[in-house]
């Protein structure tokens, strides 16, 4: 088809995971796409780092802004829209097709779409974000600056992390969680944690209902009573409980899942249950340890296989 436009291999997403692949893919000198539309993944939203080698602090945008920068200087093409379909065709390439309608075909995929984070499933929950129903504390935590309260549903690192920083802006800050002990947070954290003045703990508890009006949250309902009732008076509430791998194309492709976790299984060059699909970053069971610094890593041995199978085509033609 004439709108169809070759490529040695499509990326998609614009995280660390693909970035770095398309980093490498350019520096073995293959023609590469990357396609997506939201940037920087969960980096861009993660607030300061302070654990990625060679940035002693920098704040998550910013680098990866410097990512971007660094795989625009090679000429890469970006192209501003998620994959809608993945088929492989009858010569083991792929035809790639994008929301906007553009079609790619290419020899090598490389998935790096990342997670997407899970909601409470209330009421209003969604009527009401930006306003006073957030998924990302370290972006609106400064909006929170003097308010009177606010809170944190999660029991994972994210959900800690989200509370010690709320508690230097917010005068009190609520952390609820519906199990008995928090979901390994970094000791450090929950000493942190322990030693606030104005956190408040709330364990084995759920939320069981937003409160508000046309202005959006005021408050919530919660299944144990607090002071001898049964809702909280709040500026706000962060949601931080988790997030889920984007399968729809994985699925589409029948991709293997790990069985325990959802994630696309990878082996250790990334290579999918589908020859020349490949996967990086946080969608895959890779690694436990979901950090930038992996998801780079993974995504420069992606680029790695995917090149490898590029050369395999070439030389089979």
């Amino acid at each position: 088809m004439s709108n169809e436009i070759n490529t040695d291999v499509l990326i998609a997403g614009l995280g660390a995971a693909a970035y770095s692949a398309a980093l490498y893919c350019k520096r073995y000198q293959i023609d590469t796409v990357i396609v997506g539309e939201e940037f920087g993944g969960e980096t861009a939203i993660g607030g300061m780092i302070e654990n990625y080698p060679g940035q002693p602090d920098i704040d998550g945008f910013d680098l990866m802004m410097k990512f971007k920068e660094q795989v625009d200087n090679l000429n890469t093409e970006t192209f501003d829209s998620n994959l809608k379909n993945v088929e492989k065709i009858s010569d083991g390439s792929f035809r790639s097709t994008l929301n906007n309608g553009e079609i790619f075909l290419s020899k090598s995929v490389i998935l790096a779409m990342g997670r997407e984070r899970r909601k409470l499933g209330l009421d209003n929950e969604e009527e009401w974000m930006g306003k006073g129903v957030s998924y990302c504390s370290t972006c609106d935590a400064p909006l929170y600056k003097n308010k009177e309260a606010v809170a944190v549903i999660g029991g994972g690192n994210a959900a800690v992390e989200g509370t010690i920083l709320l508690s230097k802006y917010a005068k009190k800050v609520y952390l609820i969680y519906r199990g008995s002990k928090f979901f390994r947070p970094e000791p450090i954290l929950l000493e942190i944690l322990n030693n606030s003045e104005n956190i408040i703990i709330l364990l084995e508890t759920q939320v069981i209902s937003l409160l508000g009006d046309e202005k959006g949250l005021n408050g919530i309902k919660i299944n144990k009573k607090i002071n001898d009732q049964k809702h909280i008076n709040l500026d706000g509430i962060f949601v931080e409980i988790g997030a889920d791998p984007r399968l729809e194309i994985p699925n589409q492709l029948g991709l293997k899942l790990n069985s325990d976790s959802g994630e696309v299984h990878v082996d250790k060059h990334q290579n999918t249950s589908v020859k020349g699909i490949y996967a990086a970053g946080d969608l895959t069971d890779g690694t436990d340890l979901k950090q930038t610094i992996t998801a780079a890593s993974q995504g420069a041995i992606a680029a790695l296989s995917a090149y490898q199978n590029v050369l395999n085509f070439k030389v089979n033609k």
